[in-house]
């Protein structure tokens, strides 16, 4: 359940164990963070959630330099709900809410709006005015206003050397690192989108495609992928191979970037519907060929062999080590 912001809270929901963060991503240390948030609420017998920022805060003091977010709100309320997680409350960030002083922001949001009963928040988050607002902050304010805090200390990799960032996950997206991008998320990197008609210039090469406008500042590398796609509108949440690409089409030069899937096993319409596309491997950069021949004999190679690839990880898929990936393979995320 997504909780407007400033709109009332349910009795329900009141009382409850909060995790508070940006959480773009949702990456396995912030997982971790709110695995701490689901066993608090254990202990005291109430419901949890996350509370969250929208938009990014970056894209308020910086708007000329657009997010490169992995996670849009939609996709972290279903991850959180596939965490186990109860709702989760988006703050609207503005100026407004950055010049709240820490003590006023924990007053009117977390105490008189949300009435939390705990909050867990990790080493390094800051809030408030300037940014003064600490975890230490955060605890003595609980003291004085009768909640729970606890401070998550850093998460690192399973080699305790490098800790979960989601802005070295942006980087391997950036490099084309699908697998090492997936391995600190805990799950394929997932773009959600709906479906908008487009040229239809790939029916008249053999690949019809359906085509996803991604978000301002989404920039992974362009070229060829393999992914599993699940259409969130039809019931039965069947997953589909595919091949997609991102890129400005430079075959047919056109100066627009582009997601667009081809589904290697589904005839039908998808305008209008709303697909999960789950990026399971990079294949190759984009490219210019000479001739649309040239371009469709590369096409058939590629989805030969993204068919090779979807296969292995069928039989076994490296992310049902964890919570989220193992519900990505049974098309329930």
């Amino acid at each position: 359940m997504v909780i407007p912001d400033e709109a009332d809270i349910p009795d329900d929901w009141r009382h409850s164990v909060v995790a508070i963060g940006n959480f773009d991503g949702v990456h396995l240390g912030h997982q971790h963070l709110l695995a701490v948030a689901r066993e608090r609420a254990g202990v005291l017998g109430c419901r949890w959630g996350m509370v969250t920022f929208e938009p990014h805060p970056r894209s308020v003091f910086r708007p000329d330099q657009p997010v490169f977010r992995l996670t849009p709100l939609d996709l972290k309320a279903r991850l959180v709900k596939g965490l186990g997680g109860d709702f989760v409350a988006p703050l609207t960030f503005d100026k407004t809410l950055a010049s709240r002083e820490a003590e006023d922001f924990v007053e009117s949001v977390l105490v008189k709006r949300l009435a939390i009963a705990h909050v867990v928040t990790g080493y390094d988050f800051h809030f408030g005015r300037g940014r003064k607002g600490s975890p230490s902050t955060m605890q003595q304010l609980g003291e004085e206003f009768g909640f729970g805090v606890t401070v998550v200390d850093q998460v690192t990799d399973d080699d305790g050397l490098a800790p979960y960032s989601s802005s070295g996950i942006r980087a391997s997206l950036r490099h084309g690192l699908i697998r090492e991008a997936a391995h600190d998320l805990g799950y394929w990197w997932t773009v959600t989108g709906t479906v908008v008609e487009g040229d239809r210039r790939g029916r008249t090469i053999g690949f019809p495609t359906a085509n996803i406008v991604l978000d301002t500042g989404c920039e992974p590398h362009e070229g060829i992928f393999a992914v599993r796609v699940r259409d969130l509108d039809a019931q039965n949440g069947r997953l589909l191979p595919g091949a997609a690409y991102i890129g400005r089409r430079p075959t047919f030069d056109t100066e627009r970037s582009f997601l667009e899937i081809h589904l290697l096993d589904f005839e039908g319409d998808l305008y209008g519907h709303r697909l999960s596309v789950e990026f399971l491997d990079f294949i190759r950069p984009d490219e210019t060929f000479d001739a649309v021949e040239d371009l469709v004999a590369q096409m058939n190679r590629d989805c030969e062999e993204i068919a090779r690839i979807l296969a292995a990880i069928q039989a076994d898929d490296p992310m049902t080590a964890y919570p989220l990936g193992k519900l990505q393979a049974k098309g329930r995320l």
